[in-house]
């Protein structure tokens, strides 16, 4: 493996082992890791990346980690981080799938209880920063702030893709991009034939998938539900969830117990959300190995989100270098704070909080983590040491 992908793997599967929390904590173990830690970013390169991912459907941390591995190695580089962001939660959830161990009870619920606070820290932590750098002036504050009202009161994934597209236009008419902003550069380059193949397969893939029957079980059917889910969603995560149950659960490929059951180790593992897909490969009768049906379902959920990454990344820096492009970059940046506000509110910190016990193991994680500048397992420990002693 050249330098640069085995670089990018090692970095990507440390953050595989030990980025708890979902999606929103992705965006600020990825920023410390790869902005500050080893700056293979600047600030404004990481806001361009994750406007990028926030607009695009599909799995959003993920697509940010491939956008990051392809900045970094090309196309080795991508698939190096897929794989090492990936590889451990989808092991993990194929392991409980076939064991069928019980999660919601004894040690997994002070589990979940520990990883929910160390969510909560890490989020709460990932907002003040990103609002520093990506509301700098009185206008992106308010649209920041615009954004997770809106948010928060509808509560839905189309009102998260609505508030995006309401702050580009916003940022288009009314904003400045920062001189910083508007020197950023993503460097990738691609032939126009690479992004028509991208496009191309993206969307015979989403015309076949929606066309598929789901009356019976099999690797073909589960690959277009999984494809389904991977092209359709926007924001990832937790909002994948009722169109995978839709298609697991309704067409009765599954139970709703296990599929909550899945859900449930979802939330245990590190990594990407998305990995969920690997549970329900594993646990859907498909008449194949349990392997298989994993893989299957992980590849088909990803992909799409991977090829539209792909054929964009090459001509954002063409599209942003527009002044209209680049005000409007402004204002999607500044509803990614909001959107990420919204989330802390609901449902991370209900989630986490369920006594004032909780209140002081959380303010307590916020000075390990900022004030001693400890890393995240610390706070991981002090969560789990807090979660068992009040159970």
């Amino acid at each position: 493996m050249p330098s640069r992908p085995r670089e990018t793997f090692s970095a990507f599967l440390r953050l595989g082992l030990t980025s708890f929390g979902g999606p929103i904590a992705h965006l600020e173990y990825f920023r410390r890791e790869f902005v500050e830690r080893r700056q293979w970013l600047s600030d404004a390169q990481f806001a361009q990346l994750l406007a990028i991912s926030q607009f695009l459907p599909g799995p959003a941390s993920s697509q940010l980690g491939f956008g990051i591995g392809l900045l970094r190695g090309g196309a080795a580089g991508a698939i190096a981080a897929f794989v090492a962001f990936t590889l451990p939660s989808a092991l993990l959830l194929l392991g409980l799938a076939t064991l069928s161990l019980p999660l919601g009870s004894g040690g997994g619920a002070v589990l979940l209880h520990a990883l929910k606070l160390v969510a909560a820290v890490v989020v709460l932590d990932g907002v003040v920063r990103m609002a520093r750098s990506l509301t700098p002036d009185a206008p992106r504050i308010a649209l920041a702030l615009a954004t997770a009202g809106g948010v928060a009161l509808v509560g839905t994934a189309w009102a998260q893709l609505a508030a995006i597209g309401v702050a580009g236009v916003v940022g288009a008419l009314a904003l400045r991009p920062t001189s910083e902003q508007s020197a950023a550069s993503l460097p990738f380059l691609a032939s126009r034939g690479a992004i028509v193949a991208a496009l191309t397969l993206f969307g015979a893939g989403l015309t076949l998938a929606l066309a598929w029957p789901v009356e019976q079980a099999s690797l073909a059917a589960l690959a277009a539900a999984m494809w389904r889910a991977g092209a359709l969603v926007f924001g990832g995560g937790h909002v994948v969830l009722p169109l995978l149950e839709e298609s697991i659960v309704a067409s009765g490929w599954l139970s709703h117990e296990v599929f909550l059951s899945g859900y449930g180790a979802a939330q245990l593992v590190p990594g990407p959300m998305f990995s969920f897909a690997a549970f329900l490969g594993a646990a859907v009768p498909t008449g194949s190995a349990a392997w298989l049906g994993a893989v299957v379902a992980v590849l088909a959920i990803f992909f799409p989100g991977f090829l539209l990454m792909a054929a964009v990344l090459p001509v954002w820096n063409r599209v942003t270098a527009q002044p209209v492009a680049a005000r409007a970059v402004a204002g999607i940046n500044a509803a990614v704070v909001g959107l990420l506000a919204a989330a802390l509110v609901n449902p991370v910190l209900p989630a986490a909080i369920m006594s004032r016990w909780d209140i002081a193991v959380l303010a307590l994680g916020i000075i390990v983590q900022r004030t001693l500048h400890r890393p995240t397992l610390a706070v991981f420990a002090l969560c789990v040491l807090a979660a068992t002693w009040m159970h």
